[in-house]
């Protein structure tokens, strides 16, 4: 059989690819899910749901950009290279075009940050200038996060559960134990999409020096880890529910088991990163399902 190799993209989806736009549901769940967290609360604010939801798609976008800037500066992008990004290595777009773009989009995610902050408090400056320079450090810098083992720690953390505390308190004004407790799993998953990719680019990395979780750990190792992830995010659920944190409803986050096993699988006794591919898509797919899930299961809870 012959090496499989990724196609140059042209036009319009050399475009749409450089936003990889599969990886916008690390924004778009926790924000609905924050919202959602808050509807026990009070009257909901469209307006500002949707101001958040667009900020943090443009961070994340934003981010997506200045990994894909920073990696082809360094030299870990080639047109060999099998991954999300390639637009520079394989599509043509210049690299400062790539940049500015990252900038762009920052700026704009900032003034739409002001008007959530008029409408809600200026707290919330502090919090969004955290993210966005989180954002940018992950790749940039002396010291870049994603040349850490912190990387999946990081994203978590800052693109997951920061997001959902934003999301529900610029509803509220306030932020509650249950709010940060339903975080949690979400974080964890968000996480887990970095280490799903860092587990594709295994190889790659440890040739290039980078010192990622799942080089430090090897690759079976790695994939364990993430599959303890899965199953800790699951039973942190039943968990809230146990402890009367939050009602039976949640449980229908189990509708997305099957593809939590699905991702586990397609991970077992590959090690090329083409192969991966599915993987890291069924990571991604899982952790969609779960946040969407875990929201509508707050929303029935608060209607029913």
């Amino acid at each position: 059989m012959g090496e499989e190799v990724l196609e140059k993209n042209n036009g319009l989806k050399k475009w749409w690819t450089m936003l990889r736009p599969h990886t916008l549901t690390a924004s778009f769940v926790p924000v609905t899910l924050g919202t959602a967290i808050a509807l026990p609360v009070g009257d909901l604010s469209i307006p500002l749901f949707l101001a958040m939801l667009i900020a943090s798609m443009l961070i994340q976008i934003a981010t997506n950009l200045f990994n894909e800037y920073f990696d082809f500066k360094r030299g870990l992008d080639t047109s060999e290279s099998v991954g999300i990004g390639g637009s520079i290595v394989r599509d043509g777009v210049k690299p400062k075009t790539i940049l500015r773009l990252a900038y762009i989009l920052c700026g704009i995610a900032m003034l739409i940050g002001v008007y959530i902050c008029i409408e809600s408090s200026w707290w919330i400056a502090a919090a969004g200038s955290v993210c966005i320079l989180t954002g940018y450090l992950y790749s940039a810098g002396p010291y870049p996060i994603a040349y850490t083992p912190f990387g999946e720690l990081t994203s978590g953390l800052f693109m997951g559960m920061f997001i959902i505390w934003i999301s529900f308190f610029i509803q509220t004004e306030t932020l509650t134990a249950g709010c940060i407790l339903i975080s949690i799993p979400i974080g964890i998953l968000v996480g887990g999409i970095n280490m799903a990719n860092n587990i594709r680019d295994l190889d790659g990395d440890k040739k290039k020096g980078r010192r990622t979780l799942p080089v430090l750990l090897g690759r079976p190792n790695a994939i364990n880890v993430l599959a303890v992830l899965f199953a800790f995010s699951y039973l942190w659920i039943i968990g809230l529910m146990l402890f009367r944190v939050e009602s039976a409803w949640l449980l229908v986050v189990f509708a997305s088991l099957p593809k939590a096993i699905q991702a586990t699988k397609l991970f077992r006794g590959k090690t090329k990163a083409i192969q991966l591919m599915p993987a890291m898509k069924a990571t991604a797919q899982m952790q969609t399902l779960f946040g969407l899930c875990l929201s509508l299961g707050l929303v029935l809870d608060h209607l029913i």
